[in-house]
């Protein structure tokens, strides 16, 4: 067993991944049903979520202590404790998603009041925007990062270019969050509102491939999992809680395109300038000071 897993440990990733991380959404649509009314959603988010969110890292460690042991496992929290670099880094991975979110939303408040973002218009700006960086920095961004930079990253790096690789984890990475997406568009009744679905369902693949290919460049520059985990962060509480909008549909749909334009645009500038198609890039800016 060992063996095959070693021979196809990135396959083994994503299948264990997927079946960790969906099993309790899967539990507890057995008493909703799929999607789940807006309050069972809500009451029920918690518990199916929790096993969802820790799947990427509970895979990523099992599968690093028994394929590298205690090595491995070290190696990986050396990466996450590995701070030591330049700060354009690190203000490139806190400020990227704010800075292209609050910009495109500027852009389009000129059009129609529609993209107003929820920071302006919540009774509790100081809960929202905690919540947001909690859920963030935790769940979206440590548990998460442990397995797919961590772990996954990494060993398709050895094949592939940061391109390829980044196409490869992203493609999973928003197929991953197809059965949450689906689960929670239910209305009152739990009929699938696709005002709501689908513009979720669309950002998942044309904006978090492109998302997940900087990110990939990033753990290049820095060998950090720092820096993965800051820009995962931010696209979590900045995009679904600070400056998300309470409009669905063609509004949603419009903030999402122009957001997933924009991450296109940083890897096509990506691609022609730093080389990332090519498997080993041309420079590598990394500094251990």
């Amino acid at each position: 067993m060992k063996k095959l897993i070693s021979t196809h440990k990135v396959t083994f990733f994503f299948v264990l991944t997927f079946f960790v991380s969906w099993i309790g959404i899967l539990l507890v649509a057995l008493q909703t049903g799929i999607p789940a009314t807006e309050n069972d959603f809500d009451r029920l988010l918690p518990i199916a979520m929790t096993p969802y969110l820790l799947g990427p890292c509970i895979v990523g460690l099992v599968l690093t202590a028994l394929l590298d042991g205690k090595k491995g496992i070290k190696q990986l929290f050396k990466k996450l404790t590995h701070w030591r670099f330049k700060p354009k880094w690190y203000a490139l991975c806190a400020l990227l998603l704010p800075l292209l979110a609050m910009l495109i939303l500027w852009f389009l408040s000129r059009f129609s009041n529609d993209y107003i973002p929820d920071i302006l218009t919540a009774d509790n700006k100081l809960n929202l925007v905690v919540s947001g960086l909690v859920y963030g920095i935790i769940g979206g961004g440590l548990f998460e990062e442990l397995g797919w930079s961590g772990f996954v990253v990494p060993r398709l790096r050895q094949r592939y270019s940061v391109f390829k690789t980044g196409l490869i984890v992203g493609f999973f990475w928003g197929a991953w969050h197809f059965l949450p997406i689906l689960w929670g568009c239910g209305d009152a009744s739990g009929s699938l509102q696709l005002s709501l679905f689908l513009p979720g369902f669309f950002f998942h693949y044309a904006g978090l491939i492109p998302f997940r290919i900087i990110m990939v460049w990033i753990l290049e520059q820095t060998k950090s999992l720092l820096g993965p985990i800051i820009m995962h962060a931010t696209l979590t509480a900045f995009l679904f809680f600070i400056f998300n909008i309470s409009k669905f549909g063609v509004p949603l749909f419009i903030y999402y395109a122009c957001l997933a334009l924009a991450f296109w645009m940083i890897v096509i500038y990506l691609i022609r300038k730093k080389g990332i198609h090519k498997k080993q890039l041309e420079t590598n800016e990394v500094h251990q000071e």
